[in-house]
């Protein structure tokens, strides 16, 4: 396997690499589908995982983020980018197989210990292969192009999580009802499936040229500074670490919120992150093309406020008796998230790529990626904390309507030890969107602007498109009608009245 940079690439091999990388993310993608997200923590809970356990679970992707120093040093000393993503990215997916083979040798008292050093190597190797690949495919992609690549690459990636989630949801659940015995070794048997498709990624991966690129030979400590002497670039560290922080502490627990304490199903938890999928694939085009139009910070501040309601709406989950009020709620906050996220994700990515100079782009993305990766790391294990010391601690808000005939009582809110989580995390993302105002891009409109040129242009689709439409305008349509008989009535009642005369 020959990994050597090219000094330049033809425009054909630029456009192949662009499809490879399109093929290894959808491998990247299956291989996350089967070890991580929900299977991941209904396979820790299975094990006894504690609410600790499951935090620190949820912080490894982003603490291993801190030896991606080791990634600059590594392109510096070789210049050669795609051989350290490749490299680091084979030796992250090997421990993914290893994962599987551990019930078969280890008892469930020892596994989730096991599990989590195991899990670490597969992080650690992944964040230092990290910066070189995005240091990398920048190379590949053309600035302007950035969001309509990575959101079609993003709706490929997750029209495969969606329909593969469904798969195995709805085997896990067949076999946990079935065969409940067998369920630990299905989930081993999935992290093995994962694995090796983890590594046929790494290898087609290693079919992208890479155009040759020079790191200068300056202390390392100092070219990692650099980018927090650049003041723009620091705003954007300082609201990215922000935001990372309140989300990092409720989101690792939505999941064992559903399971545990509102014992829905692994299917229905697969089903409800399939809805938010969906619409976060219907939208991520969209929000790609305003990004590149308008600017990646505009889409942020329209997105992250949806986000925000979505974290308060979770404080309201559970309180109905009526499970299918609770359903309702759940399916309607994951359809906002996954239009948010969609379009908060993407440009997070873009900005950092967007502000980060071409020469230096590894070290300021890797600065990037480090800093954030301390607070979003910190944030789960200080959940799991948080809501071992809310379990037995509740506030519930009762109304009470009094009449002579009866006497009503309605439930407004009940805080227990997930919804205190959620309620903290929706305070500390609105101070971070505050901090989003300091950051500078070229380009930039007001965030007011867009979402009055996005209805417009969403309305104009429907209309043209869809029954919706029609729908939408039909009040004028309507009073226009009624306008149209009032005068035809005036009309005749003049002329029969002159006609008489």
């Amino acid at each position: 396997m020959i990994l050597k940079p090219k000094p330049s690439l033809t425009d054909e091999e630029v456009k192949q690499g662009l499809k490879l990388v399109i093929g290894d993310g959808l491998a990247a993608e299956a291989m996350t589908t089967l070890t991580g997200g929900a299977f991941l923590v209904a396979m820790a809970l299975l094990m006894g995982a504690s609410n600790f356990q499951i935090g620190l679970l949820a912080s490894l992707p982003t603490f291993t983020n801190l030896f991606q120093l080791a990634s600059i040093w590594l392109v510096r000393k070789f210049n050669n980018r795609r051989a350290v993503a490749v490299i680091c990215g084979l030796l992250a997916r090997v421990p993914l197989v290893i994962v599987g083979i551990l019930p078969f040798l280890v008892s469930p008292e020892n596994f989730v210990s096991s599990l989590i050093g195991l899990l670490f190597i597969y992080y650690l190797f992944g964040s230092i292969a990290g910066p070189s690949w995005n240091s990398w495919v920048k190379d590949l992609v053309h600035e302007k192009s950035l969001g309509e690549y990575f959101s079609r690459r993003g709706s490929y990636t997750q029209t495969l999580n969606v329909v593969l989630s469904v798969l195995l949801a709805l085997l896990v659940d067949y076999i946990k009802t079935n065969h409940p015995t067998a369920e630990a070794d299905t989930y081993a048997i999935m992290f093995i499936v994962g694995g090796v498709f983890g590594i046929i990624g790494a290898l087609i991966l290693a079919r992208v040229q890479e155009p040759q690129s020079f790191l200068k030979k300056e202390n390392l400590f100092k070219q990692v500074l650099q980018p927090l002497r650049d003041p723009n670039f620091k705003r954007l560290l300082i609201f990215n670490s922000a935001w990372v922080f309140a989300l990092n502490i409720a989101t690792p627990f939505f999941t064992v919120f559903m399971l545990k304490t509102l014992n829905i199903s692994l299917s229905y938890v697969i089903g409800l992150s399939i809805i938010s999928q969906v619409f976060s694939i219907l939208t991520i085009r969209a929000w790609g093309m305003y990004s590149d139009r308008y600017s990646n910070k505009t889409i942020i501040a329209i997105g992250a406020p949806l986000y925000i309601a979505c974290l308060i709406a979770w404080c309201f989950v559970g309180i109905y008796t009526k499970q299918y009020m609770n359903i309702i709620l759940l399916v309607s906050v994951h359809i906002v998230t996954g239009i948010s996220t969609a379009g908060i994700n993407l440009s997070l990515t873009n900005i950092g790529l967007k502000l980060a100079p071409k020469e230096s782009a590894i070290v300021y993305l890797t600065c990037k990626n480090i800093i954030t990766s301390i607070f979003s790391s910190i944030a789960p294990i200080i959940g799991g904390v948080l809501a071992d010391f809310f379990t037995h601690r509740s506030l519930e808000i009762v109304a009470t309507w009094k009449s002579d005939a009866f006497t009503k009582f309605f439930r407004l809110a009940l805080l227990h030890e997930w919804s205190f989580l959620f309620l903290i995390a929706a305070f500390l993302a609105f101070i971070a969107v505050e901090l989003l105002l300091q950051v500078t891009e070229v380009g930039e409109v007001h965030k007011d602007l867009v979402v009055k040129i996005m209805r417009s242009n969403l309305r104009n689709n429907l209309k043209d498109h869809f029954l919706i439409g029609n729908m939408i305008t039909w009040p004028k349509h309507f009073w226009t009608l009624i306008k149209k008989r009032s005068t035809r009535k005036k009309l005749i009642h003049h002329h029969t009245h002159h006609s008489l005369e």
